[in-house]
């Protein structure tokens, strides 16, 4: 999967925690993207099956979905800790967890929960 579309799955997942229907209208405007921009990567997360999208306009995970998100927004919490803990302002860390995130090995990823023994 590429980037783009983890960051679409994890956008989901975090305003699936603070609402309790996410549409397409929530993603656009909480990434500030156009509505037919994030249509359209809807419409490919659907096709490729990660997402459900009902008659409503309500977004829900499929098992894949839902754990490339979690293991996504698991890697920006524990980044952005980690960025902070070591002065980084928390923007700059949020900024920084949210490119490396994604490039990150499982390998080094586990590596750096383990230094921090969160494993």
């Amino acid at each position: 999967m590429r980037e783009s579309g983890e960051m679409y799955l994890e956008t989901i997942l975090i305003l699936e925690s603070e609402k309790n229907a996410v549409r397409s209208i929530d993603v656009a405007e909480r990434m500030g993207f156009s509505k037919p921009s994030v249509s359209r990567a809807i419409g490919k997360l659907k096709a490729d099956g990660y997402i459900l999208v009902d008659a409503d306009g309500h977004i829900s995970f499929l098992p894949e979905g839902r754990a490339i998100a979690e293991k996504i927004y698991e890697r920006h919490v524990v980044l952005s800790s980690l960025l902070v803990s070591l002065g980084v302002d928390e923007k700059t860390a949020h900024d920084d967890a949210c490119r490396i995130e994604h490039v990150i090995s499982d390998e080094t990823f586990n590596a750096v929960k383990k230094s921090l023994n969160m494993l």
